[in-house]
């Protein structure tokens, strides 16, 4: 059983059943089997044969999607990057070259423009960065690897669906490693469901025409309930004696409730009315060393786009800097980044031996590793804020 989470215009693929062994039988005899199941699904055989013919494995998306980076990137090295003078500066330029089609977006889907600049920089540096790889190869060695079978065979599949309804051409089908496409990387699923064709040519061209490029991410994220006027997020103060302890991540109170107990703007001007009936989630990614943000609805919509926090605080600070010029917040732990993933997995073996079940050892750091911390900083007091920082890395290895 596969379970697909559109992510990024790409998507992200959660195995819920044990993975097919990577590469368990030669290439050619899956791509057999693969179109002979197009054909029985009515593809043609045109459409087979341009997808498919020369087509090969090719070895460097194999390469890419097996390694997985063990240093992970810290958000404030992250944000740098995502809302650098440099990104601010061409994003205002795209904008101005493409302000007629922008307003006409956003009258259209009620997105902002200043939203959908920042994804646009973000995923493509503004059209700029595409990616270079033929789609077909890329899924198709995706498919034959193994690994994320399913998830690469159900976008072959929506590339014939593409190909059959005349969206693309053959030699067009360029764009990431992984499968992303086009100015604003959809992937090929993703493309069939959301993709619009703005400017009415008949054609959804994501790759050569902006106001298609930027029209389909308005409509992905107007499909997933983007409310417009209303914000993503924003930096807070908390107040001395924060109950870490009691905090989670993923609850959500009115803005109210969290002024009550003393959480501020971080600038210091006065929650307006609307603000206060609002509901928010707090999330503190640098731990509580770090800035502290409330997040509203929005951000929830940009994380269906990317599901990352560190890339919807990226879009959501790109936009403002866009709009008013607000910078980044500073105040962030330098002396405590995140650990890496072989410590990550020896963290959660010492939290386990200590008697705080961080539900497995993989080096990742989600939830349930989180909620493992967390117990273990509020039996020792220190700050449960559950940040697999340096410092907390040291108090569970001297507590073995």
């Amino acid at each position: 059983m596969l379970k697909v989470f559109q992510a990024a215009g790409l998507c992200a693929a959660v195995m819920l059943a044990a993975p097919v062994a990577a590469q368990d039988q030669p290439f050619e005899q899956w791509r057999d089997g693969f179109t002979a199941e197009l054909a029985a699904d009515g593809v043609s055989p045109d459409i087979i044969t341009s997808m498919f013919e020369g087509v090969t494995p090719d070895e460097r998306i194999i390469d890419r999607d097996r390694s997985q980076p063990e240093f992970v990137r810290p958000v404030w090295v992250y944000l740098d990057s995502a809302v650098s003078e440099t990104r601010i500066a061409n994003g205002r330029s795209s904008q101005s070259a493409h302000l007629a089609t922008l307003a006409a977006i956003e009258e259209r889907f009620g997105v902002d423009r200043h939203t959908l600049t920042a994804i646009w920089g973000l995923e493509s540096a503004y059209g700029e960065i595409q990616g270079n790889f033929d789609i077909v190869r890329a899924l198709a060695t995706l498919a034959w690897e193994g690994r994320r079978r399913g998830f690469a065979e159900s976008q072959l599949s929506a590339v014939a669906d593409m190909l059959a309804r005349g969206y693309a051409t053959r030699d067009g089908l360029r764009g990431s490693w992984a499968g992303a496409m086009g100015q604003t990387q959809f992937i090929p699923t993703t493309y069939m469901a959301r993709a619009v064709d703005f400017d009415g040519d008949g054609r959804r061209d994501i790759w050569n025409n902006e106001g298609d490029a930027l029209g389909s991410a308005a409509n992905l994220l107007a499909r997933e309930g983007w409310r417009s006027g209303e914000p993503a997020v924003t930096g807070v103060a908390l107040p001395d004696g924060f109950d870490y302890a009691s905090w989670n991540e993923r609850r959500a109170q009115p803005v109210s409730e969290w002024a009550r107990i003393g959480v501020r703007r971080a600038d210091g001007s006065d929650w307006s009315a609307d603000d206060l009936m609002r509901s928010a989630r707090l999330i503190l990614p640098a731990g509580a060393a770090g800035p502290g943000f409330l997040t509203f609805h929005n951000f929830g919509v940009i994380r269906r786009y990317n599901n990352s926090t560190s890339y919807a605080l990226g879009v959501a600070y790109l936009a403002e800097a866009l709009a008013n010029g607000e910078r980044l917040p500073e105040s962030w732990p330098d002396d405590n980044p995140p650990i890496t993933r072989s410590q990550t997995r020896a963290l959660q073996e010492a939290l386990l031996a200590l008697g705080y079940d961080p539900g497995g050892a993989d080096g990742i750091s989600g939830p349930n590793t989180r909620r493992a911390l967390k117990a273990f900083q509020t039996d020792r007091g220190l700050p449960a804020d559950g940040y697999t920082g340096e410092q907390a890395y040291a108090a569970v290895m001297a507590a073995r």
